[in-house]
């Protein structure tokens, strides 16, 4: 019979378990267990404790460095990890004065990335997806979501969910697939946008329950992208055939909030143009906010209101939009730990945010937090006091990673 591991001892430990889902967070909430240790079997965790607590002769110890700090497995509830190219032109032309749509008309933008990724095979986009999975990984990103929506037909789609589906074999790190087909109108459809969304979801929808390539199902509600009328039907439609839906939400201007809360979405994603109303609304929802400061710092524009959010009553995800255009960075911790800065957060609210509440984000009720039952994915940073690791803005990185209670 395989004995336990105990892992340990950690100057502390912050579990995450048992904190609010909605709502402002003060860091004295948060539960900071001295000298403690993780229990792990079989993947799991099996007990948190005092070290000394938990030490028994039917255990196996592995013991690490002293002045160490154990949190969860960091999750990133947003990226657009599965492209193939370069947007460095779009960066250079945005910092050199030119607006999102005027980059768009000159050829880049989603459509540049669109037009790459479909000259790309399926093995070339496995490559690129293992190799940022990796890369998180090693910042202490455990769990990643990834989404297609540089293919915008059925047959590149497709390529894109079956990349992820095969890349999340190959890699360590948990890869969370969402279908995000309707990022754009694809320059190249004839039809109209409600056309195009209709061969979409009578189409493609079938052949993602059949073959179990995602449960997830996005849109993109911006004036340069899909109204709130064109996007009806289609979410109507993943609904009924039982798909969880998030939302590319009030980047630019307002609407796509209120759809995510009409459509009863799991997230409402960016939020910077969100106004009072908007706020109040999601602060009102089971919607889960999600900001992404990285599009924030790509583009030079505002953050996500995220005090404001917060103070309303609201949940509040942070991710790292990981993606070829607006957010290239991908450094998930960096990037919070400036939203914090800018928005006024707590520690327990930045931690929270890629953690337990990320997710919630995600549907996802076996991590984000250490406690009993959980997946054993933690990681450590080589100081011995929490509040070292923002303090730092992501320059501070894990020394160690443990996946499914495996170090890596």
């Amino acid at each position: 019979m395989k004995k336990p591991t105990l892992v340990g001892p950690f100057s502390q430990l912050l579990s995450m378990a048992g904190m609010p889902q909605k709502g402002a967070l003060a860091d004295e909430e948060l539960t900071v267990i001295e000298d403690a240790g993780i229990l792990v079997l079989d993947g799991k965790i099996n007990a948190i404790g005092k070290f000394d607590d938990l030490k028994s002769d039917d255990i196996e110890i592995e013991h690490i460095p002293s002045a160490t700090v154990c949190i969860p497995g960091f999750i990133d509830a947003h990226t657009h990890i599965c492209f193939a190219g370069s947007r460095a032109n779009d960066y250079a032309m945005r910092n050199s004065g030119k607006s999102y749509l005027e980059i768009a008309k000159a050829g880049g933008g989603i459509w540049d990335t669109v037009t790459k990724t479909r000259k790309a095979t399926q093995k070339e986009l496995v490559t690129g997806i293992i190799r940022r999975a990796e890369r998180h990984l090693k910042s202490g990103i455990t769990t990643i979501e990834v989404k297609s929506g540089y293919g915008l037909t059925v047959a590149e789609e497709l390529k894109m969910l079956n990349a992820i589906k095969e890349a999340n074999t190959k890699t360590q790190s948990d890869l969370i697939s969402t279908c995000l087909a309707a990022h754009m109108k694809p320059k190249d459809w004839e039809g109209t946008a409600s056309d195009y969304l209709l061969e979409i979801s009578s189409k493609l929808f079938p052949i993602l329950k059949s073959e179990n390539l995602t449960n997830r199902i996005d849109a993109f509600i911006e004036e340069s992208a899909f109204s709130p009328l064109d996007i009806a039907p289609y979410f109507q439609k993943a609904r009924a055939m039982g798909f969880s839906i998030t939302v590319h939400a009030d980047q630019f201007s307002v609407g796509g909030s209120e759809t995510a809360i009409h459509y009863n979405a799991v997230s409402a994603d960016h939020l910077e143009a969100s106004s009072e109303n908007e706020i109040a609304f999601l602060a009102k929802s089971n919607t889960i906010s999600v900001a992404l400061p990285g599009a924030s710092i790509g583009l030079g524009c505002d953050f996500t209101p995220a005090r404001k959010l917060l103070d309303a009553g609201g949940a509040l995800a942070i991710a790292s939009d990981h993606n070829p255009g607006s957010a290239p960075m991908g450094d998930l911790l960096t990037q919070a730990t400036i939203l914090g800065t800018f928005e006024k957060l707590s520690n327990a609210e930045v931690l929270a945010g890629i953690t337990y509440r990320a997710a919630a984000a995600l549907e996802l009720k076996d991590r984000g937090a250490l406690e009993e039952g959980k997946i054993a994915d933690f990681i450590t940073f080589p100081v011995a006091d929490y509040k070292e690791i923002t303090y730092h803005q992501g320059q501070l990185k894990p020394n160690a990673v443990w996946k499914n209670g495996t170090k890596i």
